[in-house]
Parts: structure tokens; sequence; C-alpha cells
């Protein structure tokens, strides 16, 4: 009879290798990275630990995670139509930031456990999210803010122009440059008249 050769016992981690002689069939199970182990090698089969999972991509069918970007992004556009001139705009996109900032922070409410089916109790909030709560809760911070910021300045843009209504209406129907600057008196002798003074 001829000798068999022996299993080399390098390729025992080899999943295209052949199961050594004898061996009963065991279920196919998902291979996990190695780490190194006290002993210098590399511990298989259940002995393994674990490896956690790599970080969570953004998921758009998510509502909690699209109202996050959302808050994000209309409270930035809101900011910059607010430093431009744009208070409308900037009122409609920092409210709307707001609205979505606060609902994306609150999350999903949470659930009890069903006995029935086997599930386990879901938290609420953005907890429920898992790896993915901390870029949302960010961009959802950011969104509040950058929406604060927006709502601050329509409202600085509102109030001066109910202030100093006659000065705005008198620049607006002015129909020269003359005319234009004569409106300046209208104006009281501070920073702000300074910062609204029609320049020359």
């Amino acid at each position: 009879m001829p000798d068999r050769r022996q299993p080399d016992p390098s390729t025992d981690d080899n999943p295209f290798a052949a199961p050594p002689e004898g061996r009963p069939d065991q279920p196919w199970q998902p291979r996990q990275p190695q780490r190194p182990h006290d002993g210098g090698g590399a511990p298989s089969g259940p002995d393994r630990e674990p490896e956690p999972g790599g970080p969570a991509r953004w998921d758009p069918m998510d509502p909690v995670q699209r109202r996050a970007r959302y808050a994000m992004l209309a409270g930035m556009w809101g900011f910059f139509f607010g430093i431009f001139g744009i208070p409308s705009v900037g009122l409609l996109l920092g409210a709307l930031a707001m609205y979505w900032g606060i609902s994306a922070l609150r999350g999903r409410p949470a659930t009890p456990a069903d006995p029935e089916k086997g599930t386990p109790p879901q938290p609420g909030g953005l907890s429920a999210l898992g790896p993915a709560a901390r870029p949302q809760r960010a961009a959802a911070v950011s969104g509040l803010v950058s929406a604060t910021l927006a709502l601050m300045l329509a409202g600085t843009s509102y109030g001066l122009q109910l202030a100093y209504k006659d000065f705005y209406v008198c620049r607006d129907d002015a129909l020269t440059q003359t005319a234009e600057l004569q409106c300046n008196d209208l104006l009281p002798n501070n920073v702000v008249g300074n910062i609204l003074r029609v320049q020359r």
C-alpha cells in the first residue's frame, strides 16, 4: 500500500485545500481575519475572536440620516444667503434646517421587545443607527449651528429694515445718485449708520 502524504500544517487554514482524511464534514462558516495570539500563532475555528465591523456607510433610504444631511446643507446655504443679503431665502432655509436638525437628533422612537417574533428591544434616537450615529449627529449639530446663524442674519436684516424704514424707502425711490446720497441724512451717526450709509 503506497504511503499517503501527510497533511501540511501550513495548509490547514487554506479554504481550497482538501480536508484531512477522516475529518467529518463541517458546515460553512465565514472566515474571520487573523489576529495575533499569545503563542505566536493565529487561532482558528471557534477560538478565533471576531473583528468589529468596518465604518458605517451613509444609507440614503434612512429618513433620520437624510434629515441630518438636509439640515447641514440647508443651514449652510441659508447662512450664505443671509451673508449675501437675501434674507427671505436665508430665513426659509434656516427654518428648514432647524426642523430637520431637531428631528434628526430626536431620531426614531424606541420599540419594545416582541416575544412572539423574538425581536429584541430597539433603542431610540440616533443610537438606533449604531456605528452610523456619530457622523449623523455631527451633521445634524452643524446644521443646527448654521441654521441659528442664518436665522440671526435674517432677523437682523428684517429688524434693520423696520428700524430704518424711512431710509430704505428713500433709497429705493431715489432716481439719481444725488437723491440716493441725500437719504444718508435719515441714518443715525453711529456704527450701524456708517454700515448702511450709501457710499459716494
